[in-house]
C-alpha cells in the first residue's frame, strides 16, 4: 500500500488518527448509536445555541449576543452521509457566529442507510426554508446567506445550491465547502483502494456512496441531486469556495467541479493544501496551515455576505 506524503506541521498529529472502518455495517451501527448519545454543548462566550425541530430533522442555531448579525450560514455536517450530528461542529459553528458576527444554522439531516437519498437532502432544504422563513425574527437579510458543509456535508451543500437554482425562488450568496464528497463515480477507481488515504478511504467511500443512493455506487444513472458532480450544467450556481488537501481521496473530483464551475462562468475558487488528508481542518485545528485555510474561507464569507472585515 502507498503512503501519501503528509505536511509537516500536520504529519504528527495524522499519525496517531486512524482510518475507520465505514465499509463495515457494524462499525457504522455502534458509531451512529454513540452518537445519539453523545452530549451536546450548552453554548459558548458571546454565543447563544438553541434546537428547533423541523418535520423530520432537528437544526442548531448559534446567535452572537454582542453583534446584530445581518447574515447567515446554513452548516451541513459530515461523516459519510451515514454517521454525524449538528453537535459535532458546536465549536465551529460558534466560532462562524463569534467571530464572523452571523447566525449559523446547522442540519441534523436524517442518516444512510436506514433514510437513504434523498431524506438529508430533503431535510437540508426544509432548514433553508426555515431560515427564509425566520429572517425577520433572526434579524438576517435573505440575500445574504452562504451554504456550507464539510465532506458530506459538503456534497449536500452543494447539491441544495443546485436544487435551488432550479427552483428559481431566494437563492444562497454563495456556497463554501470543505473537502465536499461530490462524486460516486470516484469509488469505482479501485486502484485508489491501494493507497493510504488518512481519515477517509475509497472503500469506505463506496460502501457510504452505495448506502446512500441504495444501489452500487458509480452506476450509469443517478436521482437528480443526489450526486452533485453528475450534474451536467453548472451555469448559474452561485460563487463557489473549495477547500482540500491534494493527498484526499476527493482532491481529484473537487478539482475538476471547480474546473467546470468556471468553464460554466461560476466564480469558483478552489483552495489546496499540499500535504494535507481529509478533515485535516478538524482534526488539526491550531496548524498554521489550518489557519491559512480558515482564514482564506473567512475572505470569501466577508466578501460574498458583505460582512465586515477583521483582522
Amino acid at each position: 500500500m502507498t503512503t501519501l506524503k503528509v505536511h509537516p506541521e500536520l504529519a504528527q498529529t495524522v499519525r496517531f488518527i486512524p482510518t475507520l472502518p465505514f465499509h463495515r455495517t457494524w462499525f457504522v451501527k455502534a458509531l451512529q448509536s454513540l452518537q445519539r448519545i453523545w452530549p451536546s454543548a450548552k453554548g459558548a462566550e458571546g454565543i447563544t445555541i438553541e434546537t428547533h425541530l423541523l418535520s423530520n430533522a432537528s437544526i442548531r442555531v448559534y446567535q452572537p449576543t454582542n453583534t446584530p448579525a445581518r447574515a447567515a450560514v446554513l452548516w451541513m455536517h459530515g461523516g459519510g452521509l451515514v454517521s454525524g450530528r449538528a453537535a459535532q461542529d458546536d465549536a465551529l459553528c460558534s466560532a462562524y457566529a463569534r467571530e464572523l458576527g452571523l447566525v449559523v444554522v446547522s442540519v441534523d439531516y436524517r442518516l444512510a442507510p436506514a433514510q437513504p437519498f434523498p431524506a438529508a437532502l430533503n431535510d437540508c432544504h426544509e432548514a433553508w426554508q426555515w431560515l427564509l422563513a425566520s429572517a425577520d425574527r433572526l434579524g438576517i437579510d435573505p440575500a445574504r446567506i452562504a451554504l456550507s458543509g464539510q465532506s458530506a456535508g459538503g456534497g449536500l451543500a452543494a447539491s441544495l445550491a443546485q436544487r435551488l437554482t432550479d427552483e428559481k425562488g431566494a437563492t444562497p450568496a454563495c456556497v463554501a465547502l470543505f473537502c465536499p464528497m461530490l462524486d460516486d463515480r470516484t469509488s469505482t477507481k479501485f486502484e485508489l483502494d491501494q493507497l493510504n488515504h488518512k481519515i477517509w478511504n475509497n472503500r469506505s467511500n463506496r460502501a457510504c456512496w452505495s448506502a446512500y443512493l441504495q444501489h452500487p455506487a458509480g452506476g450509469n444513472q443517478t436521482a437528480l441531486y443526489a450526486v452533485p458532480a453528475r450534474r451536467e450544467d453548472l451555469s448559474d450556481l452561485p460563487p463557489t469556495w473549495i477547500g482540500i488537501g491534494d493527498i484526499d481521496l476527493f482532491y481529484q473530483e473537487c478539482l475538476t467541479y471547480a474546473q467546470r464551475l468556471s468553464q460554466a462562468n461560476v466564480d469558483s475558487t478552489l483552495y489546496v493544501v499540499s500535504g494535507a488528508p481529509h478533515a485535516f481542518e478538524t482534526i488539526a485545528p491550531r496548524a498554521e496551515v489550518t489557519r491559512k485555510l480558515f482564514a482564506a474561507n473567512f475572505r470569501f464569507l466577508q466578501q460574498s455576505l458583505q460582512l465586515p472585515v477583521t483582522e
